[in-house]
């Protein structure tokens, strides 16, 4: 009994010494490669148990134990290390993707290859977990010849079933496709801004099945993949962030239109929001009361052209009514009053 103890102890504490010798070296050179400080941080514990079940399964041949005893032992020992190999091998692709992005930043102002990469790795990292815990847990099952007799069994019948679970899983299929089409097709990314079924937001959220968008008093509107693969949707991020935004005022026609227009450059001018790049006034329409006046602006982003166009509206309707009060809309009204001749005179 001594001996099989010892034969079990002795491997696994070499194992463990090794393994913290090695894991004592990676914080050493992470001030030279942010690598080995990442697989220092996300793979020690995987990686411990996976080296001491590896330990144990040599060691296990010089054991003396019943037969029966170690086909079990045996078996146990195969699906736990299937089991920690399939964790260490998701936490080394973890660190891989935390590599990737790292390199790209989304907090700052040009960031829009940053968040291409981080939605196409975000949306990887889902699959790979995905993947590697299905293969993991097909590899168990086959180790009971159980499970290989009821396989062999089924086998006929496959294709019904088959058939059956496509069609109960169509939608969940259909989003996962999609979900891996988007992340290389791109027609969203994090952090865009869409407006998708009537509501404006950001896109804060892709997993493999939907999509949250946070809109903009802070509601979530949650969204199956196949929905931005399908149907249509306005995406004011798509290759850049800039954007123009419109005013739109009714006045009346003795409205001078230079004047206003020279006001809305200085208004411009003056805001720390403009970007510099477009600044209009025209006339796009009229009515049999009003004309229709368009100012047209631009700035960095949609949330500060928002912020602009609100800025301008109201800065206008200042100055028309401050210096220009007739121009604003009037209901104009003529009526024909029959004079009375002698009318007035005494009785």
């Amino acid at each position: 009994m001594l001996s099989n103890a010892l034969s079990l102890a002795v491997p696994v504490v070499v194992a463990l010494a090794v393994h913290g010798a090695a894991f004592r070296l990676l914080p050493k050179l992470a001030r030279r490669s942010p690598l080995a400080g990442d697989i220092a941080q996300r793979c020690r514990r995987s990686s411990r148990l996976f080296v001491v079940l590896f330990a144990v399964s040599l060691a296990i041949d010089a054991v003396h134990i019943s037969s029966g005893a170690d086909r079990a032992i045996t078996h146990g020992l195969s699906l736990a290390m299937m089991a920690s190999a399939a964790w260490l091998i998701i936490n080394v692709a973890f660190v891989v993707e935390d590599l990737a992005l790292n390199r790209f930043q989304v907090d700052v102002a040009d960031n829009l290859r940053a968040r291409k990469v981080r939605t196409q790795v975000l949306v990887l990292r889902r699959v790979t977990v995905a993947v590697v815990t299905v293969l993991a847990v097909a590899a168990m099952l086959t180790t009971f010849p159980e499970a290989r007799a009821l396989g062999n069994s089924l086998l006929a019948s496959a294709g019904i079933v088959g058939i059956v679970a496509g069609i109960a899983a169509k939608s969940t299929f259909g989003n996962i496709i999609a979900g891996i089409q988007m992340a290389f097709t791109e027609p969203i990314r994090l952090d865009d801004v869409v407006v998708v079924e009537g509501e404006w937001g950001r896109v804060e959220e892709i997993t493999l099945t939907y999509v949250v968008v946070r809109i903009w008093d802070s509601r979530r509107l949650i969204l199956p993949l196949s929905h931005f693969v399908e149907s249509p949707f306005e995406n004011w991020t798509r290759n850049s962030a800039d954007l123009l935004g419109a005013v739109m005022l009714n006045v009346d026609y003795s409205v001078p239109v230079d004047e206003v227009r020279n006001e809305l450059h200085r208004i411009l001018r003056a805001s720390p929001r403009w970007d510099g790049r477009v600044c209009a006034l025209q006339a796009t329409g009229t009515t049999e009361a009003t004309v229709e006046l368009r100012a047209l602006m631009s700035a960095a982003d949609s949330a500060t052209t928002f912020d602009l166009r609100c800025e301008v509206r109201e800065a206008l309707i200042d100055f028309l009514q401050r210096h220009y009060p007739n121009s604003l809309p009037r209901l104009r009204v003529e009526a024909d009053v029959p004079v009375v001749m002698g009318a007035g005179r005494g009785q």
